[in-house]
């Protein structure tokens, strides 16, 4: 069982609007804390947090943009009302924002192989070195690993009740695609994963249909390296 699947819902009872955000969130908060906790994991390499890491920066980056600049007037449009509290968002936004180039800023690069705790081969970083780099990224994860959860549950109560009243199933489809059309392709198999984890196959499905044609065929090979590479970050068979 997936354990996040309590937090799912009947595919047939809810928008999909809302059962594709509720998802992505569920995505943000399982990979926010995954990265707070594998940042000072010895076993995990420096080159898989960093890919972590980037990983997201950019999604959460690019969510936070396509909603401030598309998704808000979508529904202000539709109802005026909801201006004041989606504004006050976008606010907190701007203060995720602020945390996640803290993260980006953490320098990871080149240390990609480590042998033994916290001592990188062929880095030129000795142990204390690459603790260091551990401890700074570990800091920073845990900031936005905490600004996020937050910001959800801010978030959810007033966008979940707007996206059911006032985005019509087409303005959603138009939504999503304009979204996945301009996510940057940084680890998107590590997507895949957590969507995985986070919940049904039917509500999986939902969110990978609108996926380009050319990339379908290539979901089970990225769903294999998802699990090789989640498996590292959590230390499983190290």
């Amino acid at each position: 069982m997936n354990m996040f699947n309590i937090m799912t819902m009947d595919t047939s009872k809810e928008s999909v609007a809302v059962i594709e955000t509720r998802l992505v969130h569920q995505v943000h908060r399982v990979a926010t804390t995954l990265l707070a906790e594998a940042a000072v994991r010895p076993s995990v390499p420096l080159g898989a947090l960093e890919q972590l890491r980037d990983f997201l920066v950019v999604n959460l980056h690019h969510h936070h943009e396509t909603e401030d600049d598309d998704l808000w007037p979508r529904i202000v449009a539709a109802a005026p009302a909801t201006d004041h509290g989606l504004g006050a968002l976008s606010e907190e936004h701007e203060r995720l924002d602020a945390a996640l180039d803290l993260l980006a800023a953490v320098n990871l690069s080149g240390d990609e192989v480590e042998d033994g705790p916290g001592e990188a081969v062929g880095t030129g970083l000795n142990g204390g070195a690459a603790d260091g780099l551990r401890a700074a990224l570990r800091d920073a994860a845990v900031a936005v690993r905490d600004t996020v959860h937050d910001h959800l549950a801010h978030e959810e109560p007033l966008l979940f009740p707007a996206l059911r009243a006032h985005i019509s199933p087409a303005e959603w489809r138009d939504f999503a695609q304009r979204v996945i059309a301009t996510t940057p392709p940084v680890a998107g198999h590590l997507m895949v994963g957590f969507l995985d984890e986070a919940g049904t196959p039917a509500e999986v499905e939902l969110v990978l249909a609108a996926l380009p044609e050319p990339v379908r065929p290539l979901l089970a090979t990225m769903r294999l390296q998802a699990t090789d590479d989640l498996r590292i970050l959590r230390g499983i068979g190290s």
